[in-house]
């Protein structure tokens, strides 16, 4: 057997050009517009804390726009992966509640997409081992983005399981053969193993006929939305407005929002990045461009652009917030919408293990 510490390969485990990153996924997102139905989309989120507006404008609003345009979804709770860099806390159960609340309220449809839990897919996680085989030690410690992910956490060490992160990514991507992943620059080379792993598994164990497909970035032109804090917001930093927040929580975050103290009202993202983050925020809930909103505030000042984005944010939401709010009041249908799209993964990932086990000569069935 070629081992891949000795056999280096078309796509070594590094970030490959940016550039043709971007034009392989401009020409991904015209596959999509033009046959949705062909391409099967793997995302997700931690169940670590409630989603935020961030959050929205971010992935959550994208998703649905292609699960609508007709294109196969599978948005993963990765429940799994929360012990990457922490303790599986007592809250789990209640925190999934919440992810699925969020994921319905904003319009993801479980009668289109297959909304699954890591931790209940045992044919998905079966797919990790032999995916570890496809892989070094030597290749796997070149990841950056482990490393920056394992600073950021604060570990004085990397556990096992944030080490072999990407590895999990791939088999939660290959296992319903996903050919699009939404990520940011800064995911790359995480995908860039889940593709070799693709590769090299199809060269050893089935060279005449491709069984995984290699997947594509579909790189986010989305925004980044500051914190309250003038950093970009985040869950963990607690300076995120929620999706679940009410509109009086929102308005007293927003009302202490950083600003700067020039008086007249302009959209600068790079020297004025606190007041430009405010007046995008308000421009994407209006459906507005930035420019516009922040002309209309003018000498205003930062008062009245805080009332201009608290009254726009607050309109936004207010019927995603009605419904999770009466969704978050329902567990019972939360987890049978869980239960109804575990079954489906299960199906999915058993028959790709069953393949893979054929392909590998480890199936000792009768």
């Amino acid at each position: 057997m070629d081992h891949p510490e000795n056999n280096a390969v078309d796509g070594e485990l590094t970030d490959r050009s940016f550039a043709d990153a971007e034009a392989r996924s401009a020409r991904l997102e015209e596959e999509l517009r033009t046959d949705p139905t062909a391409h099967r989309m793997l995302t997700g989120d931690r169940p670590t804390g409630p989603l935020h507006l961030g959050h929205y404008f971010g992935t959550l609003r994208n998703r649905v726009r292609l699960q609508d345009l007709g294109v196969q979804m599978f948005v993963l709770v990765a429940d799994y992966q929360t012990i990457t860099d922490r303790d599986s806390p007592r809250s789990l159960p209640e925190d999934v509640d919440a992810l699925l609340a969020d994921y319905l309220s904003v319009g993801i449809d479980p009668e289109h997409t297959t909304i699954f839990a890591h931790s209940q897919i045992s044919g998905l996680n079966q797919l990790f081992l032999p995916f570890l085989s496809m892989v070094s030690v030597a290749e796997l410690n070149r990841n950056p983005t482990v490393k920056d992910e394992t600073a950021a956490a604060g570990q004085a060490a990397m556990s096992g399981l944030m080490f072999t992160y990407p590895v999990h990514q791939a088999a939660d991507i290959l296992f319903c053969k996903g050919t699009v992943v939404p990520v940011g620059k800064d995911q790359l080379p995480h995908l860039e193993v889940a593709r070799v792993i693709a590769r090299r598994f199809n060269r050893r164990y089935s060279p005449k006929r491709r069984y995984f497909p290699e997947p594509a970035a579909l790189l986010s032109e989305a925004p980044v939305l500051l914190g309250t804090d003038g950093q970009k917001m985040s869950k963990s930093r607690n300076n995120a407005i929620a999706l679940s927040a009410t509109a009086d929580e929102t308005a007293r975050l927003l009302s202490r929002a950083k600003t700067d103290a020039e008086r007249h009202i302009t959209y600068d993202p790079v020297s004025r990045p606190d007041v430009s983050n405010l007046v995008l925020l308000a421009a994407l809930c209006l459906e507005r461009q930035p420019e516009a909103v922040a002309e209309e505030v003018g000498a205003g000042g930062a008062a009245a652009l805080k009332r201009l984005v608290t009254e726009a944010v607050n309109e936004r939401f207010r019927d995603i917030r009605k419904q999770r709010a009466e969704l978050i009041n329902d567990r019972a249908q939360l987890r049978r919408i869980l239960a109804a799209g575990n079954e489906r993964a299960a199906e999915i990932a058993d028959a790709t293990l069953a393949d893979v086990k054929r392909l590998m000569h480890t199936d000792y069935g009768s």
